[in-house]
């Protein structure tokens, strides 16, 4: 539920920083790349840092090596939320994002399957969880399309 805080209290703060006037934030569109961005470094964090054990138990059995995917996974968010700050890559950001919002999804009803936890929080069940990705992905699309 944390990033989902995040991502609405960054779009948020964007959203009135371009109301008084800063002129990157005028538009909707870079408020959203950039929560987006905040949302995804915060999460990408969690892969290296005392949660990633947490992360680890996650990913379900049928992939070997969970501990490589964890990685990959927080790179793949780190690269993501730098290319959504950049009018280039922004596009492909997004469909990286979108790509791979996609591809975590199984963890994350493996996880809420097995009522693990992250920092000693339990994970939200299937129905919230899937309803956040939804949020996600819906997003992520906003933010390379629109």
């Amino acid at each position: 539920m944390i990033p989902f805080f995040v991502l609405m209290a960054v779009f948020a703060v964007c959203r009135a920083l371009g109301w008084i006037g800063a002129t990157y934030f005028s538009e909707w569109q870079h408020c959203l790349r950039f929560a987006l961005a905040a949302m995804f470094l915060l999460t990408s964090s969690a892969h290296w840092g005392a949660k990633r054990a947490d992360l680890i138990r996650m990913v379900p059995s049928a992939f070997p090596r969970p501990d490589i995917w964890v990685t990959l996974t927080g790179i793949a968010e780190i690269a993501g939320a730098i290319g959504l700050l950049f009018p280039p890559t922004f596009k492909a950001a997004s469909i990286g994002l979108l790509l791979l919002l996609i591809a975590v999804f199984p963890a994350n009803v493996h996880a809420a399957r097995q009522h693990l936890s992250i920092g000693g929080h339990k994970v939200p069940g299937i129905a919230v969880r899937a309803l956040l990705q939804v949020i996600f992905i819906g997003a992520v699309i906003a933010a390379g399309w629109f």
